[in-house]
């Protein structure tokens, strides 16, 4: 079987898990048990399938969820998400959205955006939210007070920020990105979050200042800055029309550096071969539905980083064929007999299926077509968006606002809270009114 034939096969499978394009349902929305930003890199699956396989079989349905989600400002904050999402939420999205300006995807049907400025809105939105009140900088987790880790400063929401501070200047060549970029980068060294041999924790919190860490090493916070080196190494080397300069030679000891600190990522098969892995999970079999899906993206960021720094492309495609045919060799589940398992370097089916699942076999097979493609593109090359610099930029909701958009759009857990609430403040006027 050629390796596009396969990956049509995990596509197809992948695919079945979508009820968005069902009548009633709502485009966009995987159905539970899984959590809106894991919807966004679906559909960042199906943009690179088509890509790398020149297959367009998913694109109507793609490009119909990326820009239903993306809501009514472009900025992927749609008002049934916002009272609950996340910066690395939003940047799941907004990742996808600028994989396909990167890739040409098929443009936005009825948007007044493109896919870059949908990109440029929400990096707008993410660079006012950075809080120099605490730690001397850097994005919490949550956007909104309410939330559940809001006093944390994550690796994924600011790795987010940073891929797409990168890319942004890759594709357009505004230095404005690039300087964020870096500033980005800055910060979370500082602050230790990346240290001295490139690990990169998952978070830190205000409560401590940034002084204590949560060491947890998750494949696709080790991705996600990997990939953001890569784009801007790549960037800084056209700078200075391929010569190296101080700037790529600084951006390639990090990717570089970032490289070898994945090799935690791999363990052996039975037969010897390194394989992606999940550490902190996997071999115990505890991973939960959102880190079933990591290794996807670390995955398609080791596609991409081939292409941007050739230089890495005999290290990554050795271990991306090991991986590769331990993941395809045990699709053997479902109904079919073909959907994906997650424990690819055990030797045997585990006899799981899902979303992460599929989508991350789909993706190492990407890294095997990595090289019979171009890269990404920018405006320079070949790229079509034209963008907006300014999306993003008008003022976001009131807290009133959004906690209202809460009830208008049906929002079931918001909903409660905010009835429970209403009822309380009512019983407490009566009671005041008969004593």
């Amino acid at each position: 079987m050629s390796i596009k034939s396969a990956a049509s096969r995990v596509a197809y499978d992948l695919v079945t898990f979508y009820t968005g394009n069902n009548t009633g349902d709502v485009p966009g929305n995987l159905p539970d048990p899984y959590y809106w930003w894991e919807a966004g890199a679906f559909f960042g699956a199906l943009v690179n399938y088509w890509a790398f396989t020149g297959d367009t079989t998913y694109n109507a349905i793609t490009v119909q969820a990326l820009e239903h989600q993306a809501g009514p400002k472009g900025d992927f904050m749609p008002l049934n998400q916002t009272y609950t999402e996340g910066n690395d939420d939003q940047s799941f999205w907004a990742m996808s959205a600028m994989m396909a300006a990167e890739r040409n995807f098929p443009h936005p049907v009825a948007s007044d955006l493109d896919w870059l400025g949908m990109v440029q809105g929400v990096f707008n939105q993410q660079a006012h939210r950075w809080d120099n009140l605490s730690c001397n900088g850097g994005l919490r987790w949550q956007i909104y007070t309410w939330n559940a880790g809001y006093g944390y400063k994550n690796t994924i929401s600011n790795g987010g920020f940073f891929d797409l501070a990168a890319r942004l200047a890759r594709y357009t060549g505004n230095t404005t990105y690039a300087d964020w970029a870096d500033k980005v980068w800055d910060w979370s060294e500082a602050v230790g979050l990346i240290t001295p041999d490139f690990q990169i924790y998952d978070g830190t919190t205000d409560v401590s200042n940034c002084s204590s860490y949560d060491r947890t090493r998750w494949s696709y916070t080790g991705g996600i800055w990997l990939h953001g080196a890569a784009v801007m190494y790549n960037y800084t080397l056209s700078l200075s029309a391929g010569s190296p300069s101080g700037s790529s030679v600084k951006w390639r000891t990090r990717l570089d550096g970032l490289l070898v600190a994945a090799n935690h990522f791999y363990s052996k098969d039975p037969n010897g071969a390194q394989v992606m892995h999940e550490p902190p999970c996997e071999s115990i079999k505890r991973c939960n539905v959102d880190q079933l899906s990591f290794k996807a993206y670390l995955s398609r960021w080791l596609a991409d980083v081939i292409q941007l720094a050739p230089h890495t492309y005999d290290e990554i495609t050795a271990k991306v064929r090991s991986t590769a045919k331990a993941a395809v060799g045990q699709c053997l589940g479902g109904k079919t007999g073909t959907y994906c398992g997650h424990q690819w370097s055990s030797g045997k089916y585990d006899g799981t299926i899902g979303v992460g699942q599929q989508m991350g076999v789909l993706e190492v097979l990407h890294g095997l077509l990595a090289s019979k493609i171009s890269g990404p593109l920018t405006a320079h090359t070949g790229g079509t968006n034209e963008g907006n610099s300014s999306a993003g930029t008008a003022p976001d909701e009131t807290d009133t606002e959004i906690l209202f958009s809460v009830i208008t759009t049906g929002d079931r857990v918001g909903a409660a809270f905010l009835t429970t609430l209403l009822v309380g403040l009512i019983l407490s006027a009566i009671y005041v009114m008969i004593n």
